[in-house]
């Protein structure tokens, strides 16, 4: 069984992809392989930046997206630690997996 700090932690992945327009986001920034702008997903996200700017908070709280100031601007970037987790995340809660991924992407038996 999964101990509580680690389901609360996949709880809390899947509680951030539980949005349509977060899940647009992430993959947005996945893609792109590059940090943007608020103003730059809102370009290509058919929603407002205060929207936007909102769901970032999410992911980045979750830890799906890392920031980076610039000067006065943030950019967003995928943690691609935490997203190759995530597969495994789903798989553990499923109980397929031998292997667990703690938040921070070491494995764990």
């Amino acid at each position: 069984m999964l101990d509580r700090q680690l389901a609360e932690t996949y709880a809390g992945w899947f509680r951030a992809l539980a949005d349509p327009t977060r899940v647009q986001i992430l993959n947005l920034l996945a893609e792109s392989g590059d940090a943007m702008s608020v103003g730059q997903v809102v370009e290509r996200v058919a929603v407002g930046q205060s929207t936007v700017s909102a769901h970032l908070k999410v992911l980045t709280e979750a830890r799906f997206v890392l920031v980076e100031p610039r000067g006065t601007a943030r950019l967003y970037r995928i943690n691609q630690r935490c997203v190759d987790c995530f597969p495994s995340a789903a798989d553990v809660v499923m109980g397929r997996s031998v292997t667990t991924f703690a938040a921070t992407g070491q494995a764990t038996s």
